[in-house]
């Protein structure tokens, strides 16, 4: 595993791939208002993602608009991707059934302290 790799948030790293495979022509900028990251956070995680090879970037010189960039997962990108979707669903399934089990605990005691004070709701 690379640093790059090691640095990167597993999260991140899917929701930026799978954003881009959406639209390969999104700007850094809009792409982290999408996702809720710095400015910042992107270009560091687009950097490592072309370090590690999951990602290409390509610059349209004949452009007008020089930023103008087209970002294309690799192939090693695609699959990673896939590996990353399953852990991504697998973490907030978890994190789901957590937050379920806390509400219905928390339901459970105001509908107890409920009971107990003379109140039904």
């Amino acid at each position: 595993m690379t640093k790059a790799l090691k640095t990167i948030n597993p999260d991140i790293h899917f929701r930026v791939l799978n954003a881009l495979e959406e639209n390969p022509h999104i700007t850094q900028r809009e792409l982290a208002q999408k996702l809720g990251v710095s400015l910042g956070g992107i270009n560091f995680c687009l950097k490592a993602l072309v370090e590690i090879g999951h990602l290409k970037i390509n610059n349209f010189q004949k452009n007008s608009n020089k930023s103008a960039y087209l970002y294309l997962l690799t192939p090693t990108g695609l699959s990673n991707k896939a590996m990353l979707a399953t852990s991504f669903l697998k973490r907030k399934m978890d994190e789901f059934k957590a937050l379920k089990m806390e509400i219905d605990l928390i339901k459970s005691k105001i509908k107890d302290s409920n009971l107990m004070n003379g109140s039904s709701r």
